[in-house]
């Protein structure tokens, strides 16, 4: 009871109080210390310490991901390329329908592998906006879109979060993420359409729907299996977009569905506010939202019910140039797998060492893992990303000084982002090395076999409340391997389950249902939103608890690496 007091302060400050994400990690890390020292008799040195290196956890290799990961999506922002490549994907099709595939689905899966953290929602319901779908259903549909490419989301950072606290092998947690979240991808484009145009539309356009979810699915399995696992999202993204351009040319619904063709979903008991006014959410400057709306999604937000006809496709090489930055990832990090790059990267990229002051065992008096620290530097994904935003900056011509002002607004914007990570993971190795998570673990294997149903709850629990299947996975990656020992059950699988299922929570976590609200002007539509995501959420969240428990017994066991 007492080693849940963190995680249940947690909980109450964010889920009751609706105290600020980096306010509520700090004040649960606050307390994790205090109970280390009282009740597991850990020296403060040894306190300070493991903190130190979670909270240096965060910033290498999480932060630095995710910080180049948004740096290389706000440089596209700011040319005007982005607009090219919204022009590009409304091209496709006028039908609101497959839009909402192309958008939210494919488009904000591409988003998610880079920038995460509500970008993805912000942007493809303030397109899907000018496309013509009303505000309440863009946001509906971009939250909801945004699941399946979660837990590889910002060049995986929640698998190498989840990695980093449990010890579990990389790409052991990679497969089995990608044994699970492809089941999710297949479902979410028919749920998009039937929350679009109902039973109409899932009935007139199942078929590329189903289309676009094996493709992803299927994409997602290879890439996480036998490919790098960073590159994940972008491969299912770009895969699945050519599946349905490919799709299109043979195939059309039997009507073409624009908004004035399906009822009206606003509620009436939200009001309409400029798009972008919310200052609170990061994306109302330039190199946020703001960026969006030089496609079109503030200038059509005054008459969003309006049918717009199919923009005219852009030329092959503007289009090409459009992409080029998700296209220069995949070769940087192509070319970082060659085997003779790959060993002289992990010769000099990378140093392994002692962490200070840390001397701490497990109860079977062996040192804990948490003594040795692998810092990637030139190795490291993050710096890949990088690598790839200044090839970005050279290929788009944007000014060295202009490079660097946008790499500052970007680290302007996530300071809170920061903090609370930082805090996230600190709290997550103080819990786990004072032993305060293995008490957990250990209380929760009571359960026996009964955990396999509450692993995925856990995970669910812990986005919906943080906002982030990175910090959920810190927190509770390795409270779900310690109690998936203790119960002889896959810590792989359980490791895993807590970040394939804690997708499903993403859709009603606070922080993101406020970018979704202020992305199509919205005020005060959050509460709105979440009654009308949640019982999606739990069906998904029920469906995916089946296929994990299936996988824990016999029957889809052989499915677990």
């Amino acid at each position: 009871m007492v080693a849940a007091l963190p995680l249940l302060l947690l909980f109450v400050l964010l889920g009751v109080f609706r105290v600020r994400a980096p306010k509520a990690a700090i004040a649960s890390l606050l307390l994790s210390v205090v109970l280390a020292i009282v009740g597991w008799r850990m020296p403060f040195g040894q306190v300070l310490s493991a903190g130190a290196q979670g909270a240096f956890y965060a910033l290498f290799p999480i932060l630095w991901i995710l910080i180049n990961a948004l740096w290389v999506y706000k440089l596209t922002v700011d040319t005007p390329w982005f607009e090219v490549l919204g022009r590009t994907i409304r091209s496709i099709s006028n039908d609101l329908r497959i839009l909402s595939i192309l958008i939210a689905f494919c488009f904000g899966a591409l988003l998610e592998s880079l920038a995460g953290f509500g970008a993805p929602v912000a942007i493809s319901a303030a397109m899907l906006m000018a496309a013509g779908m009303k505000p309440l259903k863009s946001a509906i549909v971009a939250l909801l879109a945004n699941t399946a490419p979660v837990a590889f989301g910002a060049m995986a950072a929640p698998i190498i979060a989840l990695n980093g606290v449990t010890g579990i092998p990389l790409q052991d947690l990679s497969s089995m993420a990608g044994r699970q979240t492809p089941f999710i991808a297949v479902i979410v484009p028919l749920i998009l359409v039937f929350i679009v145009d109902g039973k109409r539309g899932l009935r007139q356009t199942w078929p590329v729907a189903l289309v676009s979810g094996i493709v992803f699915g299927v994409s997602q399995f290879l890439a996480s299996n036998f490919l790098v696992v960073e590159l994940t999202d972008v491969v299912a993204a770009l895969a699945t977009v050519a599946a349905v351009l490919l799709m299109l040319k043979f195939w059309q619904p039997a009507e073409i569905i624009g908004m004035n063709d399906v009822a009206d979903s606003d509620a009436a008991d939200v009001r309409p506010v400029s798009v972008g006014a919310q200052s609170g959410t990061g994306y109302g400057t330039s190199s946020g939202l703001g960026g969006v709306s030089r496609n079109g999604a503030a200038a059509q937000a005054s008459t969003p019910g309006k049918t717009n006809g199919a923009a005219v496709r852009p030329p092959n090489g503007e289009v090409w140039m459009a992409v080029a930055p998700y296209l220069i990832i995949m070769a940087v990090f192509s070319i970082a797998q060659i085997p003779a790059v790959k060993a002289w990267l992990t010769s000099v990229g990378s140093v392994t060492f002692e962490w200070p002051g840390l001397d701490a065992v497990d109860p079977d008096g062996k040192p804990v893992a948490a003594h040795k620290f692998k810092l990637d530097h030139f190795k490291a994904t993050g710096t890949m990303l990088l690598i790839s935003g200044m090839i970005t900056m050279a290929l788009y011509r944007v000014a060295p000084l202009r490079g660097v002002r946008i790499y500052r607004d970007t680290l302007f914007q996530l300071r809170w982002t920061i903090v609370t990570v930082t805090s996230v993971l600190a709290l997550a190795f103080v819990m786990n090395v004072s032993g305060q998570t293995n008490s957990l673990g250990i209380a929760l294997a009571s359960a026996g076999g009964f955990f396999a149903f509450l692993s995925p709850l856990l995970g669910w629990i812990g986005v919906a409340l943080t906002g982030s299947d990175t910090s959920s996975n810190s927190l509770f990656g390795q409270l779900q391997v310690t109690a998936a020992e203790q119960t002889g059950l896959s810590p792989t699988l359980m490791a895993a389950s807590n970040s394939s299922a804690g997708v499903l929570g993403k859709m009603l976590s606070l922080q993101n249902l406020a970018v979704a609200s202020a992305a199509v002007g919205l005020d005060g539509a959050e509460s709105v939103l979440f009654r009308k995501l949640i019982g999606w959420s739990l069906a998904l969240l029920a469906f995916i608890t089946t296929l994990i428990v299936l996988q824990s017994t016999p029957v889809l066991g052989w499915m677990v690496p």
